[in-house]
């Protein structure tokens, strides 16, 4: 606990200074303001801001990204409490009870819930990561080549099956994101592989223009149909934002129950904020005395999810920082993008760099109360920004990306590249498709492959590595399960269907 305590005083001096303050404010009115416009998300804000970070300090590139993330998930609540439409998926829950509640007249009441059970459920989930974070970082230190390969295989699978209840879907976004790692060169033999006679593809695809094409460029795709679509909403129709006291009796019991269970699902690779948020609702609603009050105002239900959805955020930090593993797609993002400024997160930048973690961990306590001060006294010129027509916020995405693209290589050839990815992501919605998988495959690929062959290359040739290994023993027995799980649930569920229309 005190070594904790000392290396969070080493992150305050790092967090603590002018410019590192700066760009968590910037990162945090950002997020806020991507996550309210439906249609984008912390993911897409990531990839696009990607560009720059670039010649930052390692740390403040860190700080300013993940500023965007939790920024992104206090603005979601907005768009979904005063027109029906989360700014991204784990905003969704919010919508059952937020939009209710504005249209009872108290729409201002609902967006102080939203934003204090963010900034409650923010800070108390920053204690939990302060010490955690090295315990976890020390276990990870024990990871060789059988334990990694088998922590890869884990966090892959548990995302494959989250896909929407369609497993095969799932693996197919896995294989492509697999297939396309392997392009270029390959690390151990030099070999060129797949390149199809392109020298351009000698390096392999980048995968940060991968995800720009995949999140950005696709959501500019998707939107397309709804060009001449406006969100307008009256600020007369808020009222005042803020909470009484029987109201903070009301909510604090279900922000205090749905912080720990938020932290806990961010944490696990895979799951994210939209899992966080409905195991909140659904836990609240089953223990709560009048359940009858869920879906039409109740204020837990705005209070649950939000303290959940923030709290699932900082909770992804952990397997990020301490093992290289993103705990979501938004810091599967994050990942490719530190990678790509020459960090890689794990065990060893606790003990070689540990100003870079702990530094974020401490810019999470900046950020929360400066998100707080920004959700609060300006949600009404916030909520203004609602108004941006989409014909002019997309033409704005696409020209981000494509300059943010030119700028990481300055190749032109990466442009095709971009539409390419952007396209396969437009198909693969419509497909319904999940795109993570392929996102954490496409990033992991090359690291799955390098720790399978090294421990083979252990092993004389042969598996024996991970089977004698408790901690690669246990993990591979958990993807089984994962896989076997779903797909019980999913025969479960599709005999109560058939069962249905029998009916």
């Amino acid at each position: 606990m005190l070594d904790s305590l000392n290396y969070l005083a080493l992150g305050m001096h790092e967090a603590f200074t002018a410019t590192n303050i700066f760009w968590v404010l910037i990162g945090g009115i950002l997020g806020t303001v991507i996550g309210m416009l439906p249609g984008l998300g912390p993911a897409t804000g990531v990839a696009v801001l990607i560009p720059v970070t670039y010649g930052m300090n390692p740390t403040t590139a860190l700080i300013t990204m993940a500023g965007v993330y939790y920024g992104a998930m206090f603005g979601g609540s907005r768009a979904s409490i005063l027109i029906n439409t989360p700014g991204d998926a784990s905003a969704i829950v919010t919508c059952w009870d937020g939009y209710p509640m504005a249209r009872n007249g108290q729409a201002g009441k609902a967006l102080a819930i939203s934003a204090w059970a963010s900034f409650v459920g923010g800070m108390i989930s920053v204690i939990f990561i302060v010490f955690l974070a090295l315990p976890v970082a020390r276990f990870a230190l024990k990871f060789g080549p059988a334990e990694m390969f088998a922590l890869l295989v884990f966090s892959l699978t548990a995302t494959v099956t989250l896909s929407k209840g369609n497993l095969l879907k799932g693996f197919i976004s896995l294989c492509l994101g697999f297939i396309i790692s392997t392009i270029g060169i390959d690390a151990q033999t030099g070999v060129m592989r797949f390149t199809m006679g392109f020298g351009s593809l000698q390096d392999g695809i980048d995968f940060l223009v991968a995800m720009i094409g995949l999140y950005a460029v696709t959501e500019v795709f998707k939107n397309y149909a709804s060009l001449d679509a406006n969100y307008g909403v009256s600020t007369s129709d808020i009222g005042k934002v803020s909470m009484t006291r029987a109201d903070w009796k009301q909510c604090l019991g279900p922000i205090l129950r749905s912080t720990p269970l938020g932290f806990i699902v961010g944490v696990l690779p895979g799951m994210g904020g939209t899992i966080a948020t409905l195991l909140a609702y659904s836990t609240e609603k089953q223990i709560n005395k009048h359940p009858e009050n869920f879906g039409k105002g109740a204020m837990e239900g705005v209070a649950a999810p939000e303290a959940a959805n923030n709290a699932s955020s900082v909770g992804a930090m952990i397997p990020l920082l301490t093992m290289g593993i993103p705990g979501s797609g938004t810091t599967a993002v994050m990942l490719g993008a530190l990678m790509m400024l020459g960090i890689q997160p794990g065990p060893t930048l606790f003990t070689q760099h540990p100003e870079i973690p702990w530094g974020v961990i401490a810019s999470m306590i900046i950020g929360n109360l400066l998100l707080l001060a920004i959700n609060l006294p300006l949600v009404k010129p916030l909520v203004q920004l609602l108004k941006i027509p989409q014909r002019i916020l997309l033409p704005m995405i696409m020209g981000l990306a494509f300059m943010g693209t030119y700028l990481m290589n300055y190749s032109a050839s990466d442009f095709f590249l971009l539409v390419l990815f952007g396209i396969g992501g437009l198909l693969m919605s419509k497909l319904d498709i999940p795109i993570p998988p392929m996102v954490l495959a496409l990033i992991l690929g090359g690291m799955l492959e390098q720790s399978f062959r090294q421990a083979l290359t252990i092993g004389n040739g042969t598996p024996v590595l991970f089977f004698t290994k408790p901690i690669s023993i246990v993990l591979l027995v958990l993807a089984v399960l994962s896989i076997v799980y779903t797909l019980v649930k999913d025969s479960r569920a599709k005999a109560r269907i058939s069962k249905g229309q029998a009916a």
